[in-house]
């Protein structure tokens, strides 16, 4: 039957055109963003094929992931032919994700570097539209012993209590502290507010024989690391 609205359905694609055959034939990494999303749509429309869906919810994002993943089902269905359970399926594979990706590096033994640090942390916050405020407590050998959301703001700013962070390192019996706040912004400059309030808690955690190892400010796949810039 001849097509009259000018869309392809995807079972008359080439074989290794199509994604789910594209990914047996080629394997995964061969695929694109929109391949990939369109293997969790599943089925596209009379006027638009699951490939199309999915690259019409990426411009939506900019076609970016990060921002991908900070849309809400509301957002997604107000793509023409998503609905809510097509929606549902694209976020809870983006959460899998986002846990996969903190797994990987909560599960080493040590934290030795910012870099480190960030890779838990921006699983944690990148998906924030505020700011959020993160401590990640450790024992003497820097080993993770807990992660606590200290507080979540506004757009530009929050507010981390002193006596709330202590608190919590005491009662975990925590060595070290390793301090996190996102920027929605995507910038990772640190602001007069955030230097000020680092000083505080340095200051505050030497009485108390509690160090804190570094301040992290996680951006859009940035990040600023305080102890890297020789401020902590």
């Amino acid at each position: 039957m001849e097509n009259t609205t000018g869309h392809m359905p995807i079972n008359f694609w080439a074989e290794d055109d199509r994604p789910r055959e594209k990914m047996l034939l080629k394997g995964k990494h061969n695929l694109s963003d929109a391949e990939l999303i369109a293997i969790l749509i599943g089925s596209g429309t009379r006027h638009a094929s699951a490939v199309d869906l999915a690259k019409n919810i990426l411009q939506r994002a900019h076609n970016n992931l990060i921002e991908l993943a900070k849309l809400t089902v509301t957002d997604l269905t107000r793509v023409q032919g998503i609905g809510s359970a097509k929606a549902i399926t694209i976020m809870a594979a983006l959460e899998l994700g986002r846990r996969r990706r903190s797994a990987e590096v909560f599960n080493r033994e040590k934290v030795q570097t910012s870099r480190d640090a960030y890779e838990i942390f921006q699983a944690k916050v990148s998906e924030e539209n505020y700011e959020a405020f993160w401590i990640m407590l450790l024992n003497r050998s820097n080993k993770i012993i807990g992660m606590e959301k200290i507080s979540d703001g506004g757009i530009s700013g929050t507010v981390a209590d002193p006596k709330k962070i202590f608190k919590l390192a005491l009662d975990h019996y925590a060595s070290c502290i390793i301090l996190c706040h996102n920027h929605p912004s995507g910038s990772t400059d640190p602001s007069q507010a955030d230097m000020q309030l680092t000083g505080k808690l340095v200051e505050a955690g030497k009485y108390l024989d509690i160090e804190i190892l570094d301040h992290i400010i996680v951006g859009d796949e940035i990040y600023y690391s305080f102890a890297d810039d020789g401020k902590i």
